[in-house]
């Protein structure tokens, strides 16, 4: 372990540097509860010392058959939850009484309950499209549902030298949180790579963009929480030239620290 230069210690560090995700660390799905594994499948590879989440024009919907508005996503887990088939125990469900179509083992890859976290990355989007970073509760107890997004940004709040990046907490069903988002405007090119961190403890998430802060936010969730990395594509949105379009999510590193 090394050193962070505020005097944190780095515990978690991906360079993505190897042949493929670490599978004790990573499951390249996204909430496969809900479909399955083969359905929620990432499309991405290694290469250049990134990993490259996209979404190219073939692939098809996630949970298809009942998911609104029609999406279409690349993602990947550092932990996976839920309960037996025809539960509703599972992990951010997207609507009320969703249940469980696969039932998944339960996977502890790298779960943190605070530190400083910052993702290196850039993105390649379109207005049909978004990209995000975030981490959520495991969901093996209901209230332990929580979300920190560490970023969000939609392609049609992106704009020639600017973009609109979310950050905040969802409570979702844990009382204990409360609402706080907010997408910020900052003057950014989030096709070139930046930092995007989260500064969490119990008392306060604070949002930093290349270490500058952006938003605080009062009492966070503090068990353990799995990471989020993810590019969605919305076909609704198309404008009827964009379907050939590839948006994708670049990862340069993600690394994870802790006070000493």
């Amino acid at each position: 372990m090394t050193d962070h230069p505020d005097g944190w210690v780095l515990t978690f560090e991906d360079d993505f540097d190897g042949p493929d995700l670490d599978p004790a660390v990573w499951l390249p799905h996204y909430l496969p509860a809900w479909s399955s594994r083969a359905r929620t499948a990432a499309s991405y590879e290694l290469r250049d010392s990134c990993l490259h989440l996209r979404i190219p024009p073939d692939q098809g919907l996630w949970c298809g058959d009942d998911h609104v508005p029609p999406m279409r996503v690349s993602g990947i887990q550092s932990g996976n939850f839920s309960g037996p088939v025809g539960s509703t125990r599972g992990q951010q469900p997207y609507r009320e009484g969703v249940r469980v179509r696969e039932e998944q083992e339960t996977f502890w890859g790298w779960t943190p309950s605070g530190g400083y976290i910052e993702l290196r990355a850039r993105a390649v989007v379109t207005p049909r499209s978004m990209v995000a970073f975030w981490m959520v509760g495991l969901e093996d107890e209901p209230e332990r549902c929580a979300e920190i997004c560490v970023t969000e940004m939609f392609g049609d709040a992106v704009e020639p030298g600017s973009a609109a990046v979310g950050t905040g907490l969802h409570a979702f069903r844990d009382p204990a949180v409360d609402e706080d988002f907010a997408a910020v405007r900052l003057p950014l090119d989030i096709a070139a790579f930046h930092t995007y961190a989260v500064d969490w403890s119990a008392e306060q998430a604070t949002f930093l963009v290349d270490g500058v802060v952006v938003r605080r936010c009062a009492r966070p969730p503090a068990y353990p929480m799995q990471l989020m990395l993810a590019v969605f594509d919305f076909p609704e949105r198309s404008d009827g030239g964009d379907d050939d379009a590839v948006p994708e999510l670049v990862v340069d590193s993600l690394r994870g620290y802790e006070r000493p």
